[in-house]
């Protein structure tokens, strides 16, 4: 099947029970033993362990990142944390340097006294990045692009790195990018992660997370964990992010045609400073876009002002009518963030400047409303 055959019928089958188009919501927390022991259907016994509607959605997940096992979890930190669990003290693990905060919060705070080192590294330096490889690396945990600056990592090229050390496994946030434009697993990536409340569910309309692995050993090791420690994905929730991969392409497809055009439109703005898109010819990064988001360049677009004044971010922003002052990123409806304030707060400032998190910095999540709309919206704000 090609990608938009597969977020409607990959991985997917009829009910067999009544014939239904779409998987029932299996709103049920245990299921009927003939004996001890000896579960009705063997492949369900209690819904953390595994749920009908759930399984739906983890064979779609699967289906469009090309991988053997998809799992899905109660937040994308949820699904980050079942794949730390699977370190020990002593364990190393490097990471891009500019990650969504929570994540950056996840590595510094609360794994901060289990005795796991990380180290933060520009990811394009792959000389500098294989040189903080050692015998207690275990883990490399990329985002591309990245949130909130954009920047990107060229995934073919770390995974040829990695598998030269078979005890290190390659882990990418996928999330900015959707399958539909980037295929971490085909590029040698091990583990793909998704925060499926962003584009998958498509919708803000729910929390969730998802991994995606090839190997199937992998898959197994992950479940347990995710098993043993219980942040799984309820069925009414795994209903609503399936509903939104069946139409997971014509709103990608969306997404990418307006936030290249409001990008452009910034671009050319005498207020605006830097703008970071990937699709743009100016972004440093815009060669490995090229090469590894196939079909557009997302609908994530961040920029910054000429006076580099964090009051003229604010007042941006308060002045937006069709742009939704709001966190989050990836529904259909478009919003806008001042990162340093909001999403990346639990960053360290001189961490944020350092790595670029200006105060004057806003992101845009552009929707799939009327492109000319938006950009009159943006120019009444900026004006």
């Amino acid at each position: 099947m090609k990608f938009n055959t597969k977020v409607i019928h990959g991985g997917q089958h009829h009910d067999p029970s009544t014939g239904a188009v779409m998987p029932p919501v299996y709103q049920t927390s245990t299921f009927v033993q003939t004996s001890p022991g000896k579960p009705l259907n063997p492949d369900y016994e209690y819904s953390r362990a595994a749920n009908p509607t759930r399984t739906a959605l983890e064979h779609a997940l699967a289906s469009i990142e090309n991988g053997t096992r998809g799992l899905a979890f109660s937040s994308g930190l949820a699904a980050t944390d079942c794949v730390l669990r699977g370190l020990k003290a002593g364990d190393e693990v490097i990471a891009m340097d500019d990650l969504y905060g929570g994540t950056y919060r996840m590595f510094t705070r609360i794994y901060k006294e289990s005795g796991i080192v990380f180290h933060f590294v520009d990811m394009n330096d792959l000389e500098k990045f294989q040189s903080l490889i050692n015998d207690n690396t275990r883990l490399v945990w990329v985002e591309t692009p990245t949130n909130p600056l954009m920047k990107l990592a060229d995934i073919a090229a770390i995974a040829d790195i990695t598998k030269k050390h078979p005890n290190i496994l390659f882990a990418v946030d996928n999330t900015f990018a959707t399958p539909y434009l980037q295929k971490p697993l085909d590029l040698g990536a091990d583990i793909v992660m998704h925060s499926a409340t962003k584009y998958l569910g498509g919708h803000s309309d729910v929390i969730a997370g998802a991994l995606i692995v090839k190997d199937e050993e992998l898959g197994s090791q992950l479940h347990f964990q995710q098993f043993a420690t219980g942040a799984t994905l309820g069925p009414q929730d795994s209903f609503l992010v399936l509903r939104g991969i069946k139409t997971l392409h014509l709103r990608v497809q969306r997404h990418c045609e307006n936030g290249a055009k409001i990008a452009e439109f910034l671009l050319n703005h005498p207020k605006v400073e830097c703008v970071y898109y990937p699709g743009l010819p100016s972004h440093p990064f815009h060669e490995i876009a090229k090469k590894q988001m196939i079909g557009g360049f997302g609908g994530m677009v961040t920029f910054t002002f000429k006076s580099g004044a964090k009051q003229d971010a604010i007042a941006f922003l308060e002045k937006l009518k069709v742009f939704t002052l709001a966190e989050s990123l990836g529904g259909v409806e478009s919003l806008a963030n001042h990162p340093a304030l909001m999403t990346h707060a639990s960053i360290p400032e001189d961490k944020r400047k350092e790595i670029g998190i200006t105060d004057d910095l806003v992101r845009l999540s552009v929707g799939v409303e009327d492109a000319d709309d938006l950009i009159e919206d943006l120019k009444q704000a900026l004006a």
